[in-house]
């Protein structure tokens, strides 16, 4: 999941998603509890598009890590 997460901020793929990671940086003051808040969500959604066959929903990956910021 780390090299998954290091490609989505590679290319701020869904976009957005590298600011919310440098707000989480910011607030946990290291990298790894970072990685590991959007790992949490992102575990959500796979497992989501798993279990209702359903496309992987980004607008609820973004709304995850923003609920994790305290921003929603």
């Amino acid at each position: 999941m780390h090299l998954a997460i290091a490609e989505q901020l590679s290319v701020d793929q869904p976009p957005g998603i590298r600011e919310r990671y440098q707000q989480l940086l910011k607030r946990s003051g290291n990298e790894m509890d970072a990685q590991h808040a959007i790992m949490d969500c992102l575990g959500e959604m796979i497992w989501q598009v798993q279990r209702y066959q359903t496309a992987f929903d980004s607008a609820a990956y973004l709304r995850c890590l923003d609920l994790k910021l305290g921003n929603a």
